[in-house]
């Protein structure tokens, strides 16, 4: 018998195998963050840094208007003209002699070299600092953006993780169930039980079944959010490395974070920078009723012939005094100063948004921290009362009922508890974000 033919069979086996396994991610509660973070991560950290590009672009334009503007240009024309169209007529004293008005076709050539260069404008100037605010804003929006997503990927992480506990939990009650299922038959064999305990915890198991495929499919909706927040292919296989945990919370003081948030939060630093930006683009309008001064000059070879051209240059200074212009430079200061107002309201209503976000956060904080406490308080009695009414159902001084519904408040003990404590981590979170603390998020 060839023993090779079946080696190499099992070898193929193995190897198609091995390509059908589909790798699986580990995935901690701190890489979901950084990979959010990452240049080609969520779309809102991309959004955020085109716009410093395009902030920048404008800004290069608007510094444009101060710099040096050269062109160069090579002309080559032919043309014909009459005098008498301009009011020259020679006339020369000399009988049957006359001098044509009609003059040409003449060819002149032209290489010349043309330069500008603003000398002073006070608006340009503002223009280009308001554009530089403009930048300064847009890096902080990044910022906003990467700490909201950051947010955004740790609460769904925390989701998923919830998810997770739910399935445990879900499994864990079915098994609980099917245990007393086959207690309530034991029960019913040796005569200490009815057909109604049996039908109760058919019931019982059912429910928890039904619970069970529900928690499942929840589960798969929030590790597709994960990754989608994470900006990942939404098939890639990944395993939660960080359970959901109760820890203990520290409450900060709700005066002390509001005037940390007003320093650190990048939404609020944005919008003063758009704030500056708006007086930056008034005083812009305001300034174009000053005068400018700007050089001109050019130099360049001009002949009839391309090979015999003689240099020519012009130079001068420019002084430009705005008299009159139908009224465009008045409008666009009035535009300029209602941006400014509306800046500054926006900057007002920033500021107390801020304060409400932290003191809300503070608040639901301690709240949700304790009720965390209190689900675990009655997780545990829960777990002692469910034992408590096995032990009376087994020694037959009570009938499945007890134990049913003593199973029922378990259950529901179980997810109370994994929610509290989810609640608790996503308003750690909210806090995080509020405060605008990025590295808090990620602990």
């Amino acid at each position: 018998m060839n023993l090779r033919v079946p080696a190499l069979i099992l070898g193929l086996s193995l190897a198609l195998g091995a390509q059908e396994t589909r790798p699986t991610m580990p995935l901690s509660f701190s890489k979901s963050i950084e990979i959010a973070l990452a240049p080609d991560g969520n779309t809102k950290v991309q959004l955020a840094a085109e716009a410093i590009r395009e902030a920048q672009a404008r800004k290069a334009e608007a510094r444009s208007a101060l710099l040096p503007n050269v062109d160069a240009s090579w002309t080559s024309q032919s043309f014909t003209n009459d005098l008498a169209t301009f009011g020259l007529q020679i006339t020369i004293p000399i009988p049957g002699f006359r001098i044509p008005t009609f003059v040409g076709p003449i060819s002149t050539y032209d290489l010349r070299a043309t330069a500008t260069q603003t000398v002073f404008d006070l608006s340009s100037i503002r223009r280009l600092q308001s554009a530089g605010a403009t930048v300064s804003a847009a890096k902080l929006d990044s910022q906003e953006s990467r700490l909201q997503a950051a947010a955004s990927a740790g609460k769904a992480y925390l989701n998923a993780a919830r998810a997770e506990t739910a399935v445990r939990t879900a499994l864990a009650n079915v098994e609980l169930a099917e245990r007393e299922l086959r207690l309530a038959q034991q029960q019913k064999e040796a005569g200490t039980a009815t057909g109604l305990d049996i039908t109760r915890a058919q019931v019982e198991q059912q429910t928890e079944k039904q619970r069970l495929i529900a928690a499942r499919e929840d589960r798969e909706t929030s590790r597709l959010n994960l990754l989608r927040a994470m900006n990942l292919n939404l098939d890639l296989d990944f395993e939660l490395t960080d359970k959901l945990k109760y820890e203990p919370v520290e409450i900060p003081d709700p005066a002390k974070a509001v005037q940390t948030a007003i320093g650190n939060r990048p939404d609020l630093k944005a919008q003063n920078e758009r704030e500056r930006s708006a007086k930056l683009s008034y005083d812009a309008a305001k300034f174009e009723r000053l005068p400018s001064v700007s050089a001109f000059g050019n130099y360049g070879d001009i002949g009839l012939d391309p090979t015999i051209l003689r240099p020519t240059r012009t130079a001068g200074v420019s002084l430009r005094l705005p008299i009159f212009d139908g009224g465009r430079r008045d409008a666009q200061r009035a535009e300029a100063s209602s941006e400014l107002r509306s800046e500054a309201i926006r900057s007002r209503d920033a500021r107390q948004q801020a304060e409400l976000e932290v003191r809300t956060s503070i608040e639901a904080l301690r709240s949700t921290d304790e009720q965390a406490r209190v689900r675990m308080e009655a997780l545990q009695l829960s777990e002692k009362e469910l034992a408590q009414a096995q032990r009376r159902f087994e020694n037959g001084v009570a009938t499945n009922l007890e134990v049913t519904d003593a199973q029922t408040r378990l259950a529901r003990a179980r997810e109370d508890n994994d929610t509290a404590v989810y609640a608790l981590r996503a308003a750690r979170i909210d806090l995080a974000a509020a405060l605008g603390d990025i590295n808090q998020i990620s602990r």
